[in-house]
């Protein structure tokens, strides 16, 4: 282990797991579930683990001035995806967070008359999350409502390397009816077959003692080639890898916040679906190194990139650490197909062209101009009212004024625009400098 310094981490975790869920085999509109209570448990020992991991004095990794004890809310950013998977994101994040911050007699209050209140729940720390709802915001899940993106999949459907995997896979698929409750067993509809099959394993004991035992790992292996092919691109800036390009700018913003010393933030968090997973495997060229992550990560599953400053000094690095589920460990990986660290200046110059930074640019580039924000923003472009630097925060706030009378844009666009290019995080980002000022962190 080196004797670098960590300075800060940003965290991309999947959610625990869950109940049934269905989702369109072109355009990923899904429909809603609920965390399970192993769901749950799975993310409060994630959290633990991140806790003993960074914010312990004893732990090889712990981050240089981060808060020990109670939660510091200047040091941390929490945000979860409320769009996919009804609430199982956002209930999986806040598990993660009490097992970062349980409860604690210490979270109490001494009031004037010298009487001591501990907090409800035996001392429960509220940790602010950011729900980041799809409607009002693509950062998370900007391969929704993206017909450029169905475009590629059902041009991957098309493929001759699709129509070669069918034939391959055509026996093993007529075997399956009686263990899918009438679901379809076309391919194309793989990640449902999977995903049906492994919940009902999980959860159900008469299909799990019922399925052949070479069942599951058969439609596993089937389901992650369609997923990764579906969401990677051999081009960096290629529509395939949408998932993970709207995530760039919060994710560059958060490692720069962390790098610059006037700023306190040193724990960024961002609970996802497996989707983003695929694509930033596939851009940074660690699953091209390590095939077995070409594919669908395990429930509460994280990737954790560490700011690490050497210990002799000179330019800031980026590690790259991943721990694929409940039952496996944290392991560094190569980025950019070196065989460790990268200079965090390295990445950031190599994904900043890609990133999608602002709301018009998404609807650009997936060639929507109606929903999540794109038929106010083409409406206030011919109206002469547009604005260049509108974030993704604004998607929803703006697709709601697609009931807006055509009258009234000339009035309202100017001033909801205005309204809508705040946030910290939400940034066009300008270059390898670090982020937002704040207070330091020592």
């Amino acid at each position: 282990m080196s004797n670098d310094t960590v300075l800060g981490v940003v965290l991309i975790v999947r959610h625990g797991d869950r109940e049934g869920f269905y989702q369109d085999p072109t355009t990923y509109d899904a429909s809603n579930t609920v965390i399970t209570a192993a769901g749950t448990q799975q993310e409060i020992a994630l959290g633990a683990l991140l806790r003993q991991r960074y914010f312990n004095a004893s732990s090889g990794n712990h981050i240089q001035f981060a808060t020990t004890g109670l939660v510091n809310y200047s040091q941390i950013a929490l945000r979860a995806d409320a769009g996919d998977e009804g609430g199982v994101i956002y209930a999986s994040a806040v598990a993660l967070a009490q097992g970062l911050w349980p409860a604690t007699s210490d979270a109490n209050t001494t009031l004037s008359n010298g009487t001591t209140i501990v907090a409800p729940l035996s001392g429960y720390q509220y940790v602010p999350i950011e729900s980041v709802e799809s409607s009002n915001n693509i950062e998370l899940q900007g391969f929704t409502s993206c017909p450029t993106f169905n475009s590629y999949v059902n041009n991957f459907y098309e493929s001759d390397e699709f129509l070669a995997k069918q034939n391959e896979s055509a026996a093993f698929l007529d075997q399956l009816p009686p263990y899918l409750d009438g679901r379809s067993v076309e391919l194309t509809n793989m990640w449902n077959i999977f995903d049906f099959m492994n919940v009902q394993s999980i959860h159900n004991a008469t299909f799990a003692n019922a399925l052949p035992s070479t069942f599951l790992p058969q439609a596993r292996a089937l389901a992650n080639w369609h997923q990764y092919n579906s969401f990677s691109d051999p081009s960096l800036s290629g529509i395939g890898n949408i998932a993970m390009q709207t995530m760039l700018p919060s994710v560059i913003g958060g490692l720069q916040d962390i790098a610059n010393a006037s700023n306190p933030l040193n724990f960024y968090l961002e609970a996802i679906s497996y989707k983003p997973f695929l694509s930033l495997f596939n851009m940074t060229n660690v699953a091209a190194q390590n095939t077995s992550l070409a594919g669908i990560v395990e429930y509460a599953a994280a990737v954790a990139l560490e700011v690490r400053q050497p210990a002799n000094g000179g330019e800031t690095m980026l590690r790259f650490m991943f721990k694929n589920g409940s039952n496996d460990d944290f392991r560094q990986y190569g980025l950019l197909g070196s065989d460790g660290d990268v200079a965090l200046s390295t990445f950031i110059n190599k994904f900043n062209p890609v990133s999608v930074n602002t709301t018009s640019q998404w609807c650009s580039v997936c060639d929507n101009g109606v929903s999540r924000g794109c038929g106010v923003l083409a409406a206030a472009k011919a109206s002469g009212a547009t604005h260049d630097t509108i974030s993704p925060v604004g998607a929803g706030f703006l697709g709601a004024g697609l009931t807006i009378a055509v009258f009234l844009i000339g009035l309202g666009v100017l001033a909801l625009l205005g309204l809508l290019t705040c946030g910290p995080r939400r940034r066009l980002i300008k270059g390898s400098d670090s982020g937002s000022h704040g207070d330091e962190k020592a």
